[in-house]
């Protein structure tokens, strides 16, 4: 019978790695527009007129925000006919906004 092999031992730099990937996901989310479009993408799948309501902002600024957002992986876009709807890529990072929220409420 085969043994299997134990996984390789973690590389010195492997914990600076994940503390720069925990870094960028909140540098990414640091803006109260893009922590509120975050919370309402929690609530489900929206598209961009929807989060200009909510939100109570200009479309622009919120496209601007949910490029950045795209570009960190934070949510995805589908397009609908002529709309776009977007998503959060998973629920973690809606815990973390949603979290951080209730904290600052305190």
């Amino acid at each position: 019978m085969a043994t299997i092999p134990p996984p390789p031992a973690p590389s010195a730099d492997e914990p600076i790695r994940a503390l720069q990937a925990a870094s960028d996901l909140l540098k990414a989310l640091a803006s109260p527009v893009r922590l509120g479009i975050v919370r309402e993408l929690s609530e489900g799948k929206k598209y961009v007129h929807e989060l200009v309501a909510a939100l109570g902002v200009s479309q622009p600024l919120v496209s601007q925000h949910l490029r950045i957002l795209r570009t960190s992986r934070i949510v995805t876009a589908h397009r609908q006919a002529r709309e776009i709807q977007y998503g959060l890529t998973d629920d973690h990072v809606a815990h973390i906004v949603l979290d951080a929220i209730r904290h600052a409420q305190e």
